[in-house]
């Protein structure tokens, strides 16, 4: 299995297209609009927060967080296609300040109450595997990479949209995508060559 086959079984996680009507009933003072798109958007955050954080707990600090951030900005938020993106860098930078006030590593938790449910036991065995074994090797990676990673492979952005999202030249970030790929599949070969 090779490195983007094994991480596209992991899947990113895509929100509705169509969300510059709640975005602009929502700015009007519609609660029920502004909790349809934490509802559109709870998904992507958390997941991505737990894949950069590795801790459930974690994760759902950093999106409250996230949420709380676009609650108190709706008004400088746009309903173009830049919202998704808006939303990663917040959950990216969420991370990050986590990760200052909280120094101390907490372990990767189990991602199971995020992860689709698959209908035969062992096809839902054997996708808990590679997830457990992707948030392992996602541990091995520097903060940089992993965030490029996850924000390029697993939730599916492109480059340009990851560069974007982190402040950062499209160039550099195929070097931290080129060099985290290379030690995801050398981790994923290991991992799978002991299991032999």
């Amino acid at each position: 299995m090779t490195t983007l086959t094994f991480l596209a079984t992991v899947g990113p996680m895509d929100g509705p297209e169509d969300r510059s009507s709640a975005i602009g009933a929502a700015k009007a003072g519609d609660l029920a609009a502004f909790e349809q798109l934490m509802r559109q958007y709870e998904r992507m955050v958390l997941v991505t927060a737990l894949r950069l954080l590795g801790s459930m707990e974690d994760a759902e600090d950093a999106s409250q967080e996230v949420f709380l951030k676009l609650y108190r900005n709706l008004g400088k938020v746009e309903a173009s296609a830049t919202f998704s993106g808006w939303l990663y860098r917040v959950t990216v930078n969420a991370c990050h300040d986590l990760r200052r006030r909280r120094p101390a590593s907490v372990p990767i938790e189990d991602a199971g109450e995020v992860a689709s449910g698959e209908a035969d036991p062992q096809q839902r065995s054997a996708a808990e595997e590679r997830r457990r074994v992707l948030r392992l090797s996602l541990r091995m990676l520097s903060e940089k990479e992993r965030e490029a990673l996850v924000l390029r492979d697993l939730e599916g952005l492109s480059t340009g949209e990851v560069a974007r999202v982190l402040g950062s030249s499209e160039a550099t970030v195929r070097s931290q995508i080129s060099k985290a790929r290379v030690k995801v599949k050398g981790f994923v070969e290991r991992y799978f060559r002991r299991r032999i």
